[in-house]
């Protein structure tokens, strides 16, 4: 569920693009949906923090890039800003991911998971090097793409291919996890 709620600005920014075209020029769209991109963005941080009084560092990041990008995609009215938004979002997560494990000598995504479950050290590590890797690669895949295909073929693998590789991601992550998981049961 918290994944799907990750995603709703960019279901939005979709929705938005798509019904835009029908109205208006390539360009306008892009822009109104880059607007609604940030302000959905603005509206989910708050509803995270009126539901948690308090916000993930991921989410604070997504929500100034999408503010940075968006404007200089509004501004210059050219959309290659929000292409690498998307690039440049998963290498910083990246670097966020591998700063954690030097910075505090915890992997991040084991200070965001170790209350639900309970790993070996060296699977910490593991989990967190993948998901370095799977940022990295999110992001080269984004440009690959935008380079090679049109506008709206990049909109429609924003919100349907980079959301499908994550759970294809996750899926597979669990598959792993769930060996390790019974391991330290039976220790």
């Amino acid at each position: 569920m918290k994944l799907l709620f990750d995603f709703f600005p960019v279901v939005f920014f979709y929705i938005t693009y798509n019904l835009g075209k029908n109205y208006t020029d390539e360009v306008n769209s892009i822009i109104i949906a880059t607007a609604v991109l940030m302000v959905s963005t603005v509206i989910q941080i708050s509803i995270t923090w009126y539901k948690h009084r308090k916000i993930e560092k991921m989410h604070i990041i997504v929500l100034v890039m999408a503010l940075v990008f968006g404007g200089a995609t509004i501004y210059f009215r050219e959309a290659q800003f929000l292409i690498w938004k998307v690039s440049l979002a998963n290498w910083l997560f990246a670097v966020v991911f591998l700063g954690s494990h030097f910075i505090g000598h915890t992997p991040l995504v084991k200070r965001m998971m170790q209350s639900a479950i309970e790993l070996p050290e060296i699977v910490w590590n593991r989990l967190s090097y993948m998901w370095i890797i799977f940022f990295i690669a999110l992001g080269v895949i984004n440009l690959i793409v935008a380079e090679n295909v049109d506008f709206d073929t990049w909109v429609d693998f924003k919100l349907f291919g980079l959301l499908g590789l994550t759970v294809v991601f996750i899926v597979l992550q669990t598959l792993y996890l769930s060996r390790h998981i019974k391991e330290v049961k039976e220790t």
